[in-house]
């Protein structure tokens, strides 16, 4: 190739086999070499072989070494396809669509449902009573996906989305005295609340959204404020969303008079916690054309070996021929 210049001892390998070509001395065959080694005799202790013997007798290690690296080089392809990995970053919003907020108070009665911003929620005035509030909402009912054809009724509220301003919601509800040991109110998160009021099936989409969707609950006495978060998955075949949550707990001291007081009250604040999206992608680091380009430069490492071995088998047979020569010709000059 222009510009490719050859190693020295591969230059030297050549130039011996040319002028031997240039006496019109043929390529002896193996039977020649073997002939000259019986006519040498056996080799005097202490005696060093000639360059490159030593070598030859290893010639299959470079192969060995060219078999374990291709082999190498598959096996860690063929684990990263299999083994992606996982990629996270953070996308930051100016508002989030707003997601529905699904509640499933049973007996409990919803008393109010306002939006406030900044983080700051007024004093409660006539706890345990009605209030006027501001939410959209809706009411389906459906039978649950694992309740074994028992109905469910399910409050479900348009969540907040303004992010930039901290808009809040904030719900009170009420339960009659109850026989039950413990009591709270269970709740669902879904991306969009839009999704609800599209689709033409409220009920199928309801029963959707409990198979794929987590529940969480909140107690009586409390006040419950959650601060959501959303990540979206994307894998191999499908995408998702997920809802993740933190929640912090204060208790309700109630100033009612004790004949109000028989009936529990329930606080639950919803908020987003940030202006970012996470979004979790599984990212395949295997690349087919470094892999391709390792194999080439492994065979081609390979293929120069092979070719230098060849090349000092037939320097060794001309240097031995050309030392027979020069000893007969010593012979003759004596004799």
């Amino acid at each position: 190739m222009p510009g490719h210049r050859q190693p020295r001892l591969y230059q030297s390998l050549n130039n011996v086999i040319d002028e031997e070509e240039e006496d019109g001395g043929n390529t002896p065959s193996q039977d020649s070499f073997d002939d000259v080694t019986r006519e040498e005799g056996p080799q005097e202790p202490g005696r060093s072989s000639l360059p490159g013997e030593e070598g030859l007798k290893d010639s299959s290690s470079p192969r060995r070494i060219t078999i374990f690296l291709a082999y190498q080089t598959i096996s860690d392809f063929l684990e990263k396809l299999s083994q992606p990995v996982m990629s996270v970053t953070y996308k930051e919003v100016d508002s989030f669509s707003p997601p529905g907020v699904a509640l499933f108070p049973g007996n409990a009665q919803l008393l109010s449902c306002k939006h406030h911003y900044h983080d700051y929620i007024p004093a409660l005035v006539n706890p345990g009573k009605p209030q006027p509030g501001d939410c959209e909402f809706r009411n389906v009912t459906y039978v649950g996906p694992f309740s074994n054809g028992t109905q469910k009724h399910a409050v479900v509220v348009r969540g907040p989305s303004d992010v930039r301003n901290k808009e809040l919601i904030f719900m009170q509800f009420s339960l009659n005295e109850t026989q039950e040991d413990f009591s709270a109110i269970t709740y669902m998160l879904f991306a969009r609340f839009s999704d609800l009021t599209a689709s033409e099936n409220k009920s199928e989409f309801m029963r959707d959204c409990e198979r794929n969707y987590s529940t969480w609950t909140f107690s009586g006495g409390f006040r419950t404020w959650v601060k959501m978060s959303l990540v979206n998955t994307a894998g191999k075949n499908n995408q998702g969303v997920e809802f993740r949550q933190e929640s912090s707990v204060v208790k309700f001291n109630d100033k009612r008079q004790e004949s109000e007081q028989t009936n529990q009250l329930f606080f639950v604040v919803f908020e987003w916690r940030d202006p970012y999206i996470q979004e979790i992608r599984l990212v395949v680091t295997a690349n087919p054309w470094s892999s391709i380009a390792i194999l080439c430069g492994v065979f081609m490492a390979l293929f120069k070996a092979a070719n230098f071995a060849k090349l000092t088998i037939q320097w060794i047979i001309r240097m031995r021929k050309r030392h027979l020569k020069h000893k007969s010709r010593e012979l003759n000059s004596i004799n």
